[in-house]
């Protein structure tokens, strides 16, 4: 019999995905990949936004919800060490689950405030892919003039849209399963 506490494997889960993203952060440095390198930073700090939350908020993230938020951030970490690049699905996949998760805070938001949370989770998260689209052009772009490796990739107009229309993917998700998915955050006040 073990007197192991009932989140302890909630907290392994944890551990492993900052582990994974502390791995992207130093092959990022062993590749000199400046990309990598501010996406593990970047990821890294978004796994604890979950704790933050729950105690700006007083709300409390079922176990699965956690692990959903901090795969988001692993998965675009390891996405700069080559997967967006060289597999076809990685983008579309890390779009949609980002837009998910953004889209799931506009819903908690949204309920919160006592407004219908299904226009604005599509229009924010469109909103916001656009803004990070231009940012990403923008990046390229400066990177580009200053002759340095951009920590962002922009790949085309063709890559721009498919990254919008999975955004909005996500948004919908949000839509059809915010409700349910997300009630433990709606329901505490």
């Amino acid at each position: 019999m073990t007197d192991q506490h009932p989140d302890s494997g909630i907290k392994t889960v944890e551990r492993v995905i900052r582990c994974g993203i502390g791995f992207v952060f130093i092959l990022g440095i062993r590749r000199r990949n400046p990309g990598a390198v501010a996406n593990a930073v970047f990821s890294l700090a978004g796994t604890y936004l979950p704790d933050v939350l729950e105690r700006v908020f007083g709300v409390t993230f079922r176990p699965w919800q956690r692990i959903y938020v901090e795969t988001a951030m692993l998965t675009h970490s390891v996405g700069m060490l080559g997967p967006y690049d060289d597999v076809w699905w990685w983008d579309h996949l890390t779009h949609t689950h980002s837009a998910s998760v953004v889209g799931g805070v506009v819903h908690v938001l949204s309920e919160r405030y006592g407004w219908n949370p299904r226009p604005r989770v599509v229009g924010v998260i469109m909103f916001v892919g656009i803004v990070w689209e231009l940012i990403e052009y923008g990046i390229h772009f400066a990177a580009e003039r200053l002759g340095i490796e951009p920590i962002l990739v922009q790949y085309g107009t063709e890559d721009t849209v498919y990254d919008l229309l999975f955004n909005l993917v996500g948004a919908l998700l949000v839509v059809a399963f915010g409700d349910r998915m997300l009630q433990n955050f709606t329901r505490e006040r």
